[in-house]
């Protein structure tokens, strides 16, 4: 078992340096650049010029929901009930987002104390929603809605608040709705933004196709414990959470190419896109292997597979399926010691000290993670989910 730490990747933040609004223009943030020990200072606008002409970016284009629903009791108690992940109809997001009628979530309570169990319900216009707790011990809320040819996306986004972070410590505005979101968010299902992605805009985009950096999009459905303190003495022992994954065969084609550099654009492609390969390594041991990536599972191989053929067995498995796309689930957990097999570079915000993030980012450039923040905070850069950015290239 690993021994790490946490109190190694703390850092102190001043309340001060928290965003708790995004930028008038997302591209106008700041922008630091890493790469072999140095450190350029930027904004966001001029990311081309510091990205190989022959890059792939991977975006996360998850979006987010409404995932906060306020009901109040007849008493006047007021019960929020936080969407998790779906268990019926479909533990597949996309399927219980599409659920007409009724569906069931587990999710977190709000002042559980206050509900014993009698249904909620909340009108707005013609929507009626209700809520009835199924199982007390798992946090499992049936809903079910009327005109009942609604979906559930289509309820919650009239009735629901944006999810915004915890440690944002505010209340949510309308403008939040807009904001809390990428340009190019297509797939519902998010509690919480892939915010490295809230940077890019129509022009940004234009400039990478200018410089002939091509673009590729994957889903991970961001959920709410990637904000989930590590509370272990040893963050070995920290338990991730679990996410769910969509990935085409056109994402396995392009990262097959090796004549371009691979840039994940977050956290959340970077988790992905080394999960793809992991994956890859338990169909070269059982081309039967459903796709699931545990948190420690990495660590357990000695794998010197190579990038090309792990792909190139997911591929197969496609084939064999008659599908492309794939649906998996991960709960990867990238520490220090980590040796990364897919990325090459990666976009992402400024992190809360002590989680699981900066473990990430530590284990992709090193001690030198402590230089980077050191510098981001003598140079007033904006921290957190609507803080500014960086563009790391990982330590070999």
């Amino acid at each position: 078992m690993k021994i790490i730490n946490p109190t190694d990747y703390q850092y102190t933040l001043p309340t001060e340096k928290i965003a708790l609004h995004p930028l008038a223009q997302r591209d106008q943030s700041k922008l630091l650049v890493y790469k072999n020990g140095q450190i350029i200072h930027s904004q966001f606008r001029q990311l081309t010029e510091f990205l190989p002409s022959s890059s792939i970016l991977f975006f996360n284009n998850t979006k987010v929901i409404p995932a906060r629903l306020h009901f109040q009791k007849e008493t006047g108690a007021a019960i929020e009930l936080f969407l998790l992940h779906p268990v019926e109809p479909s533990p597949i997001v996309a399927l219980a987002m599409d659920a007409k009628k009724s569906c069931a979530w587990k999710v977190v309570i709000g002042n559980a104390k206050r509900w014993n169990g009698t249904t909620l319900t909340k009108t707005l216009g013609n929507v009626e929603l209700s809520a009835t707790l199924l199982n007390k011990d798992e946090c499992v809320v049936s809903f079910s809605w009327k005109p009942e040819e609604l979906t559930f996306s289509e309820v919650i986004i009239s009735m629901g608040a944006t999810p915004l972070p915890p440690y944002l410590k505010r209340e949510v505005e309308e403008s939040d709705r807009g904001r809390y979101q990428t340009i190019y968010s297509k797939h519902n299902g998010a509690v919480a933004a892939p915010t490295a992605g809230l940077h890019f805009t129509d022009q940004v985009f234009a400039d990478l196709k200018k410089e002939g950096i091509k673009t590729d999009f994957l889903t991970l459905h961001v959920s709410a414990g990637t904000f989930q303190p590590i509370k272990t003495e040893n963050a070995w022992e920290h338990s991730m959470h679990e996410e769910q994954i969509h990935i085409t065969r056109t994402n396995l084609e392009n990262l097959l190419d090796r004549n371009r550099a691979t840039v994940a654009v977050g956290t959340t492609s970077l988790r992905t896109l080394e999960s793809v390969y992991w994956y890859g390594v338990k169909l070269e041991k059982d081309p039967t292997s459903d796709f699931i990536v545990g948190q420690h599972e990495p660590y357990l191989y000695l794998s010197e597979l190579s990038k090309e053929q792990a792909l190139k067995n997911i591929l197969t498995k496609m084939d064999t399926d008659g599908s492309d796309q794939l649906l998996g689930n991960t709960s990867i957990y990238i520490v220090p010691s980590y040796r990364f097999k897919m990325v090459d570079a990666l976009i992402t915000n400024f992190h809360q000290p002590g989680s699981t993030l900066m473990l990430l980012v530590a284990a992709f450039i090193g001690t030198d993670w402590r230089i980077v923040y050191d510098q981001a905070l003598e140079n007033n850069y904006r921290f957190l989910s609507y803080g500014d950015s960086s563009l790391l290239f990982r330590n070999s």
